[in-house]
């Protein structure tokens, strides 16, 4: 399994008489308020695999005479052709529908111009990137209809699969379920050593993952929706209905980015091989690990190795079940967690080009110091779309950080339902998962986890080098819904000594 069932004795989900009348009487009120999921859906067998997969283009870049290295990006509104011949009104980066992926390396000064096109305001969030709050896109760097943005900053990480997307408050899930997202991968040295598959878009893959809903008409369906959020009935690959992927290598990269607003997933191969895990949201593991599944929550990423032979045909599906969401089965049902789809059809030519050896390690991650911790801060997430009891206001710093001291930060979900939890500019180690410690897949760089219900989870960070009181960066459920009606709160990081004072939301324009 991907992830051990840990538990507190009072806990125990699914093995006693109460707690499952509790999530029934959780249902019960999320019907009563109008919040009435679908039931299990399966799109097993059903996908035809008639479209080969789109590869998002990689973005086009130029250096200054300084070193920078400058992007562009448009926010627009297009038209895109999920069905032959049936338009759909979408939203993309420099494009109808999506972004192009950025590539930049470790020590780059890099730039990013983005133009907003778009009849309403909007953000770009660089999910997962260490960098100056003020440059880091969330609600408080809104670009106006016409306006420009021109966020820089180092890239100062190590080699990752991150991405981008919009972050205004209160309009998240709509903006990014309309289609506005797109990769930013990061390359180091370290990495590029590795005798991985590195060739973009032949062996190594972007694979975005949505249930955005575009019906066979071409009209943006209403997602109908559990307590999770708005929840498609069909998946959409790169912008690609029914996506196959020719390969000519033995061995394939496929990234793996959950970019769906609400729906958690559990990626497996159909003919029950196991799934090779090398990355997670922050890099590289330090060795690679064999599971049955990967359980994706929304903003997660994730890199896999797929091995194939001559001819060979290779269906991804995701396989949700109860006990993989985390859920009671009542609870699952309405929520995504007894879904199961067919994702991606790999199709290995006749003859393939032979691959080297992975070697056993593949990083070195340093463990943190616990004993160095200088504040540990408790973060309950309830049902009602509030974090410590307090729901998200823009002019309120719920948490102030010294900037380069070790945090611990314990998140309890004290819900029998689904929540995530995000957290801006750093990326953080699980040190236990109720008291115990994380399986090896979750052993790595983390910015995004999945909260199961009634459980605990331990996070080492630091906040380094960007100290700004007057700006913050947010933490948050990452199911847009839940972000969207409030769960989320604020953190200023200072230097010592500093206080931290809100200064208001910055619009840009021209």
């Amino acid at each position: 399994m991907l992830q051990t069932r840990l538990r507190r004795p009072r806990a125990a989900i699914g093995a006693s008489i109460a707690s499952i009348a509790a999530a029934g009487l959780v249902a019960l009120a999320f019907a009563g308020c109008g919040i009435v999921g679908p039931g299990p859906v399966s799109t097993v067998g059903e996908v035809s695999f008639d479209t080969p997969l789109a590869i998002p283009p990689l973005a086009e870049s130029t250096v200054d005479a300084d070193g920078t290295r400058v992007f562009s990006l448009e926010a627009m509104a297009g038209s895109t052709e999920f069905t032959p011949g049936v338009s759909s009104d979408t939203w993309g980066f420099s494009g109808s529908y999506l972004g192009p992926t950025l590539v930049a390396n470790r020590g780059e000064h890099v730039r990013v111009d983005v133009e907003n096109s778009l009849d309403e305001p909007t953000t770009v969030h660089w999910h997962g990137m260490h960098l100056p709050a003020e440059m880091d896109g969330g609600p408080h760097q809104m670009v106006d209809p016409d306006g420009t943005w021109s966020p820089e900053w180092d890239i100062d990480q190590e080699a990752a699969t991150l991405w981008y997307h919009p972050h205004p408050h209160g309009e998240t899930e709509q903006h990014v379920a309309r289609g506005l997202a797109g990769m930013f991968l990061i390359r180091d040295d370290a990495e590029s050593a590795l005798p991985l598959p590195r060739e973009y878009g032949v062996d190594d893959v972007p694979v975005i993952v949505q249930d955005t809903g575009f019906s066979a008409g071409g009209e943006k369906e209403s997602p109908q929706r559990g307590y999770a959020g708005g929840l498609g009935d069909e998946l959409i690959v790169n912008g690609t209905r029914g996506p196959y992927l020719d390969v000519s290598d033995e061995l394939v990269r496929l990234r793996l980015l959950n970019a769906s607003t609400a729906r958690s997933y559990a990626f497996t191969w159909a003919d029950g091989r196991s799934i090779e895990l090398i990355a997670t949201d922050g890099g590289l593991l330090e060795a690679s690990v064999e599971l049955d599944h990967i359980r994706l929550s929304p903003g997660e990423r994730a890199e896999v190795l797929l091995r194939v032979t001559p001819g060979e045909r290779v269906v991804l599906q995701s396989r949700m079940t109860p006990e993989v969401a985390g859920l009671v089965a009542p609870v699952a049902s309405m929520n995504g967690g007894s879904d199961a789809f067919d994702v991606l059809e790999v199709r290995a030519a006749d003859r393939l080009d032979p691959a080297q050896a992975i070697p056993e390690r593949l990083n070195a991650i340093a463990p943190f110091d616990e004993a160095a911790v200088a504040t540990t801060r408790e973060f309950v997430l309830n049902d009602s779309f509030e974090i410590n009891g307090e729901s998200m206001d823009m002019g309120r710093f719920d948490e102030t950080v010294t900037v380069d001291t070790l945090e611990r930060w314990v998140v309890e979900n004290d819900t029998e339902v689904p929540h995530s939890f995000h957290v801006h500019d750093v990326q953080f180690r699980i040190a236990s998962i109720d008291g115990a410690p994380p399986p090896p897949e979750l052993g790595g760089w983390k910015d995004t986890i999945f909260t199961e219900p009634e459980t605990e989870y331990e996070l080492l960070m630091r906040f380094e080098d960007h100290a700004d009181p007057d700006t913050p960066y947010m933490y948050h459920c990452h199911l847009l819904w839940h972000e969207d009606q409030g769960m989320m709160g604020q953190v200023a990081v200072v230097e010592p000594g500093q206080s931290a004072t809100m200064t208001g939301e910055t619009h840009h324009e021209h």
